[in-house]
């Protein structure tokens, strides 16, 4: 069989999964939401609501039917791409998450490009003496700031640099006396857009002040995944059997390490950028409360404390979408640029 067969058949088989994922994850959310202690009603009306008017919203919401009708109700609008509608806003979940999903992505690839940046730098400068003062600082580095706590370190960041030195705002995504840029939703586009339009840049100076504290503290966090896995894979490249016969061909230790090594050293790490996708989640849920960020996790903490069933139920199928989509593609690219693996 050709590789570009097995490779189709790969990618068939890893599409060909998604569908059930998605299905045992929006399953998992259904039923752990109707578990769990706490009414939707109690939430919406209040425990002092005349019970007429807690039967009519139970009915309203589908609530008073049997479990496995409201399971079924639940697949078949899902499948429709109906997420339904918010309890506590009536606004449609497809509507708040199509608000909401551009600030966090704006936030998630600015931190994972600055993470990545960071990391692979600090990964690679102890490259040169293994063992030496730089690679010691760069294997603590790693260490250090993978173990530390999110919530903590944003607020140790939002205290000195927001507070004591005053130099960055404490949180949102534009002071107040702006208006938010109209466009994608995505500020640092349509801010820059609308600089270029008009000449005026106070919309980009405010986005990016505001971006630097919370996108910095997760990139920090998130650098020493990329730190820890460059110096892994680099070290044991640089002991590889390849390694050692393009240095017996004469060739400079630096065209042995950008040539040879560094490139099979990235794979992995490129593996790993798909993993961090879904650490960002659990990251920027804690980051976006603390900075006050109007993105989609810190809807779906309120969708949670509120017992806001279909709200919670779209915002996990759709950042579950989004992780299996970047999981697969990158999967994907390891198989094209690995010639090594087979399928």
């Amino acid at each position: 069989m050709s590789r570009r067969r097995a490779l189709v058949r790969y990618l068939a088989a890893r599409l060909g999964l998604v569908p059930v994922m998605l299905w045992l994850i929006a399953s998992l959310v259904f039923l752990l939401l109707r578990v769990a202690p706490g009414d939707p009603v109690d939430a919406v009306l209040g425990t002092r609501a005349p019970e007429a008017a807690r039967a009519a919203l139970r009915s309203q919401l589908g609530l008073d039917q049997p479990l496995l009708s409201q399971y079924g109700s639940f697949l078949l609008d899902l499948l429709r791409g109906d997420l339904g509608t918010s309890l506590n806003s009536q606004e449609p979940v497809s509507r708040i998450i199509g608000q909401s999903l551009p600030a966090s992505l704006e936030l998630g690839l600015t931190a994972l490009l600055l993470a990545a940046l960071l990391g692979l730098t600090v990964g690679f400068s102890g490259i040169a003496r293994p063992e030496g003062r730089l690679d010691l600082a760069g294997r603590l580095y790693g260490i250090g700031t993978y173990a530390l706590p999110p919530f903590w370190a944003a607020m140790v960041v939002q205290l000195i640099f927001a507070v004591w030195l005053g130099w960055l705002p404490v949180g949102g995504r534009l002071p107040p006396t702006l208006l938010p840029p109209e466009g994608t939703g995505f500020f640092l586009v349509d801010s820059l857009r609308n600089g270029l339009a008009t000449g005026h840049w106070q919309q980009l100076g405010g986005t990016i002040r505001h971006l630097v504290l919370p996108a910095g503290t997760l990139a920090l966090l998130l650098s020493g995944i990329f730190t820890n896995a460059l110096r892994l894979n680099l070290r044991r490249a640089l002991a590889s059997d390849y390694v050692e016969a393009a240095r017996s061909r004469g060739l400079g230790e630096a065209r042995v390490v950008l040539r040879h090594a560094l490139p099979n050293a990235l794979l992995p790490v490129l593996t790993i950028t798909g993993i961090t996708v879904a650490s960002l989640i659990g990251g920027a849920l804690l980051i976006e409360v603390t900075y006050s960020w109007p993105g989609i996790a810190a809807r779906l903490q309120e969708a949670i404390a509120q017992r806001d069933y279909p709200l919670v139920q779209g915002i996990v199928v759709v950042v579950a979408a989004l992780v299996v989509l970047v999981t697969v593609t990158v999967d994907l690219l390891v198989a094209l640029l690995d010639p090594r693996i087979r399928f």
